[in-house]
């Protein structure tokens, strides 16, 4: 399933311009906050996804009928660009658990590429809401690695996916890869650059939000 969180007018649509803006991505605190903002939208609507339990709280005049979370997910991101998005997530799903991934793409100079998979480090996902947080969903590749890596011994309960920006065939792949999973995207593009990046997209988001990367 995709939710395409830009598909009708709202602020998720003012972040994406600004987040897309050559003019306003030179303010790096700024183009992190778009991002920050988008995961506090995704998880508001994840939200509404989710298991709640009946309870009753004290208030200083007696009893309030309520409702809470059954069970925190776990919020798991790709270092580094998806810092910004996940702590959009952790603020709002502020008492989840959480989990780090490093994955880079290594281009070669015909424009192929492989994932590099260099670390992580997650608690149990058995039987849990899994959140995954990355700005850019190009070919699909890195997250479908990511997945496949978070869960080589143990499954979540249900698996959500949540992007800026999402290409059509990063779509396709990812949920042929993981049929289970829900993507949120807050905004779909219809093509990749023969190099497997998104067009028109908005650049590299790693380096936009943190700076350019050192020479490897």
């Amino acid at each position: 399933m995709v939710h395409h969180l830009s598909a009708y007018n709202s602020l998720v649509c003012q972040y994406i311009s600004e987040l897309r803006d050559i003019t306003v991505q030179n303010d790096r605190l700024r183009f992190r906050r778009n991002l920050e903002r988008l995961g506090e939208i995704a998880a508001y609507e994840i939200s509404k996804t989710l298991a709640w339990t009946d309870v009753e709280v004290a208030t200083p005049l007696g009893l309030a009928k309520a409702k809470r979370l059954t069970r925190q997910p776990i919020l798991a991101t790709v270092l580094r660009a998806g810092l910004p998005l996940h702590q959009g997530l952790l603020n709002y799903f502020d008492k989840a658990d959480n989990a780090f991934v490093g994955a880079y793409r290594k281009h070669a100079s015909d424009g192929s590429f492989v994932i590099d998979m260099g670390y992580h480090t997650s608690p149990s996902i058995a039987g849990r809401t899994l959140i995954l947080a990355d700005p850019m969903l190009a070919t699909g590749a890195s997250l479908a690695l990511t997945l496949k890596e978070l869960m080589q011994s143990e499954r979540p309960e249900s698996i959500h996916i949540v992007v800026a920006i999402a290409s059509r065939q990063g779509i396709d792949f990812l949920l042929e890869a993981i049929p289970s999973a829900t993507i949120w995207a807050a905004a779909i593009d219809e093509k990749l650059t023969p190099h497997a990046y998104i067009w028109p997209g908005l650049g590299d988001a790693g380096d936009l939000a943190f700076g350019s990367k050192a020479q490897e």
